[in-house]
């Protein structure tokens, strides 16, 4: 099972029987209907990352590796700049932590590696978290320096994610130097899809335009429009708001909850299936 259930399994179990059905640990028997939502909401997720970090290897790599960095101009407007080695140099370092710390994420997540290579799992926690840093000031650094489509408000959006990612960062780090596991956990989550903003917008984005066939509330020409402006927040607002909701209902004692957050988690990870798979189609693969 993922993280996520097993930093439920650590918080105070609530007194009586319903308390303790809902905080259960990781390894028992019987799964709850809620952790299995959960395990199949990561696996998606995790999923459609890969896809993403395959996607920005293939695209940016391969640019490099024919030398026709150029062609990062593709997708990224003015993320090559001749004449600006340092600029060039930060969306670089930027494109290449994107991958790794998928990757990371990925090692990070799996219990087996927690359980049976603990040293693994420190080791790439910490790069996990130097890479969560250091896309957070690139990624600041380059909306100072270079701007970014849109307007105004998803620019905002974009540094408030980045302090976000940052804050996040910081109680991880304090966390795990304390030794408090189950705090740790839960800030790593947080962590985790806080990093993860860039691509809830892009696979949120393309569930949108699949479901309503059309560029609704933003125009495509300008890249902004209120459905955006709500999008640059949403990107990893909502995903933590989910996230509490979920570690609320894991450790509470009432069925009607946990049935509720069930349901909701279930609805996001079809929704998450079809932004991935629309973003796959539409945006990344066409592009190799």
């Amino acid at each position: 099972m993922p993280l996520l259930t097993s930093a439920a399994s650590n918080a105070p179990t609530p007194t009586g029987h319903a308390g303790a059905v809902a905080t259960r640990p990781l390894h028992a028997p019987s799964r709850t209907a809620l952790q299995l939502a959960v395990a199949g909401w990561l696996a998606v997720a995790l999923a459609g990352q890969l896809v993403f970090a395959g996607y920005v290897l293939l695209l940016y790599g391969g640019a490099f590796a024919s030398g026709d960095l150029a062609g990062w101009n593709q997708v990224t407007p003015r993320g090559w700049r001749p004449g600006e080695p340092l600029g060039n140099v930060v969306f670089g370092t930027h494109v290449l932590f994107t991958v790794v710390i998928v990757l990371g994420a990925l090692v990070q997540l799996l219990p087996v590696l927690r359980r049976h290579a603990p040293a693994l799992h420190r080791w790439n926690g910490r790069l996990y978290l130097l890479c969560a840093v250091v896309l957070a000031l690139g990624g600041v650094a380059m909306l100072l320096t270079r701007g970014t489509v849109g307007g105004v408000w998803q620019q905002i959006g974009t540094a408030l994610n980045a302090a976000v990612v940052l804050g996040c960062a910081a109680m991880t780090w304090h966390h795990a130097r304390a030794r408090q596991t189950a705090q740790h956990r839960r800030w790593a989550l947080r962590l985790f899809l806080s990093v993860s903003g860039v691509w809830f917008f892009r696979i949120m984005l393309m569930a949108w335009l699949m479901l309503w066939r059309a560029p609704v509330g933003f125009d495509p020409r300008s890249f902004s429009g209120p459905f955006l402006t709500v999008l640059a927040f949403a990107q990893f607002l909502l995903p933590l708001a989910v996230l509490e909701l979920v570690l609320m209902a894991q450790a509470s004692r009432h069925a009607g909850l946990r049935a509720l957050t069930t349901a909701l988690v279930a609805a996001l990870t079809l929704l998450t299936a079809l932004g991935v798979a629309a973003a796959t189609l539409g945006m990344w693969w066409p592009r190799l």
